[in-house]
């Protein structure tokens, strides 16, 4: 029953230190929107993205190139994938931690 222990207990570890780096890279990838404000009846673009409870906005310029709005969409790709990836994780431990602190026979 040990050895069963033991792999589970590096397995859980792999996982904490996994879900340690996507968060680490999720927050090197700021993501956020584009937002068109018009003042004085031209339009500005800013890249509009939250920071903890406030919402920040970057100015992108008058104009926003195709290249930059596929940066964006890619961005938001990336962003989604490390989600979906920290919440399988959240999942496999939990499991991990019941299974090492049940009730052994």
């Amino acid at each position: 029953m040990g050895v069963i222990k033991d792999l589970l207990k590096e397995e859980l570890d792999n996982s904490l230190r996994l879900r340690v780096d996507y968060k680490e890279e999720l927050k090197k990838h700021r993501g956020g929107s584009i937002v068109v404000k018009e003042i004085r009846g031209h339009n500005y673009y800013y890249l509009a993205y939250r920071d903890a409870k406030k919402v920040r906005f970057i100015y992108k310029g008058k104009k926003i190139s195709k290249d930059d709005i596929e940066k964006l969409k890619e961005l938001r790709r990336l962003r989604a994938k490390y989600k979906k990836l920290i919440q399988k994780l959240d999942k496999r431990i939990k499991y991990l931690k019941k299974a090492l602190h049940g009730k052994e026979d």
